[in-house]
């Protein structure tokens, strides 16, 4: 089984998604998170504010730290750092992981919905 751990800067809470201004790239992460472990890989989760320990005695993440902060966060798969400073795509984890994606997990680009008729005063 393959293990995903991702390394977070201090957050108020483990997942970020809290608080009155969530942001919307957090609350996509912890759903593809959540995908991702519906798909059989272990995910572990580090939040800098909760868990520095995890961080101390993880030295390839303490290297990325003292790069700078902005190397946060740092993920991790299988022991190896596969991604440093962004929150990766579903589609970015599934290659990352090996993970093949089913048609219905890809990400779909709805072209227009019917309301951008220059008559209709939406536009």
């Amino acid at each position: 089984m393959k293990t995903l751990e991702v390394f977070d800067p201090a957050m108020c809470c483990s997942t970020g998604v809290c608080g009155v201004d969530v942001d919307p790239v957090l609350v996509q992460f912890a759903a593809d998170l959540k995908w991702v472990a519906e798909q059989g890989v272990e995910v572990k989760r580090h939040n800098l504010g909760q868990e520095p320990q995890a961080f101390a005695a993880n030295p390839a993440v303490l290297k990325e730290m003292e790069a700078g902060m902005e190397r946060l966060p740092v993920l991790v798969v299988d022991g190896k750092i596969v991604a440093t400073g962004a929150y990766l795509s579903r589609v970015q984890l599934a290659q990352k992981l090996g993970i093949t994606l089913a048609r219905q997990d890809k990400p779909r680009i709805k072209i227009g919905n019917g309301c951008c008729n220059p008559k209709s005063g939406c536009c």
